[in-house]
C-alpha cells in the first residue's frame, strides 16, 4: 500500500491569475493499492465518491493508461483535511495524489515533470498542481502543453491566515462571473503586481504585499459570490495583514501575516461576527516547502 501526502494550495495569490500558487502546511492523505473494482471510503467522514467517477481513482486509472499498463482496479482510502470547494486545491489534491500515487506503485516510470504535465494538463491551468506537488511559491505557465515553473520559498516568519466561509464556491460558478477580455491598462495592473508579489514574497519585502495582492481580472468579480467577504479584507487589513486576497476561486480569503501577530486568529474571528459574518473559521497556515510525497506503508 501506498500513502501520499498533498498540501493544500493557494491559488492565485490576488494579482497572479492563473500563474501563481503557493503550497500550504494543510493535507489530505489517501492511502492506496491496486485491487480488483473500486473499493474506496473516506476515513473522516467527508463523504467522497465510492465509485469510479472517484478523481484519486479515475487519474490513477488514466496513469495506468498512459504507461500502458493494465488496470484492475484500486483500493482507496481518503483522510481529507483540505476543505472542498473552498479555494484551497481539494480536487487538485486529489488529481495530484491519484497520479503519484499510481506512479509510485508502478515503480515511478514519470518523473517529476512528466507529472507537472500530465496533472496541469488534467487540471486545465497549472497554479494548483505545480505547488502541489513541487511545494513552496511556484510561478507557472503553460506552453504547447508543457509547463514552465520555477519554486522558491517563502521569506521566514511569514504565517497564511485562510478564512474560511462555511459556504462552498464551485469554481465553476466563480469562473462563469469573470469577463471574456480586459483593457491593456488592467493587464498591465496585474502583470506589475504579480511580479512584485514573488519577489517580495520570497525576499521578505512584506512591505509590499498590500499593493502586490492588488487584481482587476478576477476579484472584483468574485467578491459578490462571497458573503461577507467586504469585511474580511477590511478587518484583515486593520488587524495588520500585509496582504488579502481571495484564494484560488474562492470562497477563502487569505491574510498574509506576520508569524508574530499570535492574537490574529481570535480576534478576526470575533470582529467577523461582531460584524455580522457568522461561521466561518480560521486556519493559521505557513508555506510547505516540498510538496506532495509519497511512501510504501504496512498494509
Amino acid at each position: 500500500m501506498i500513502e501520499v501526502k498533498i498540501p493544500a494550495t493557494s491559488a492565485n495569490l490576488g494579482s497572479g491569475f492563473d500563474a501563481l500558487g503557493l503550497a500550504l502546511t494543510l493535507y489530505n492523505t489517501v492511502y492506496m493499492e491496486e485491487w480488483d473494482g473500486a473499493d474506496i471510503a473516506s476515513l473522516d467522514g467527508v463523504e467522497v465518491p465510492a465509485g469510479e467517477d472517484n478523481l484519486i481513482f479515475a487519474t490513477a486509472k488514466r496513469l495506468y493508461e498512459i504507461c500502458g499498463k493494465p488496470f484492475r482496479g484500486m483500493r482507496i482510502r481518503q483522510k481529507n483535511d483540505i476543505p472542498m470547494a473552498r479555494g484551497l486545491g481539494s480536487s487538485s489534491a486529489c488529481l495530484v495524489g491519484g497520479l503519484l500515487g499510481a506512479n509510485t506503485l508502478l515503480g515511478k516510470p514519470l518523473g517529476t515533470e512528466d507529472l507537472l504535465n500530465l496533472s496541469a494538463a488534467l487540471e486545465g491551468h497549472p497554479d494548483n498542481v505545480a505547488p502541489a506537488l513541487l511545494g513552496g511559491l511556484v510561478t507557472c505557465a503553460m506552453e504547447e502543453g508543457k509547463v514552465y515553473s520555477v519554486s522558491v520559498p517563502v521569506a521566514r516568519g511569514v504565517h497564511f491566515a485562510a478564512l474560511i466561509p462555511k459556504a462552498p464556491l464551485p469554481t465553476s460558478h466563480a469562473r462563469s462571473v469573470l469577463p471574456q477580455s480586459v483593457s491593456r491598462a488592467d493587464a498591465v495592473y496585474n502583470l506589475s503586481r504579480a511580479a512584485l508579489m514573488t519577489s517580495s514574497l520570497f525576499s521578505g519585502a512584506l512591505e509590499n504585499l498590500r499593493v502586490a495582492t492588488g487584481d482587476r481580472l478576477h476579484q472584483p468579480y468574485r467578491m459578490g459570490l462571497i458573503k461577507g467577504s467586504d469585511a474580511a479584507f477590511r478587518i484583515a487589513r486593520e488587524l495588520g495583514a500585509y496582504g488579502v486576497y481571495i484564494s484560488g476561486a474562492g470562497s477563502t480569503i487569505m491574510a498574509i501575516i506576520d508569524k508574530q501577530n499570535a492574537g490574529f486568529a481570535q480576534e478576526i474571528e470575533r470582529r467577523l461576527m461582531m460584524n455580522g459574518v457568522f461561521g466561518w473559521t480560521v486556519r493559521l497556515l505557513e508555506s510547505d516547502p516540498s510538496g506532495a510525497v509519497a511512501l510504501a506503508t504496512a498494509t
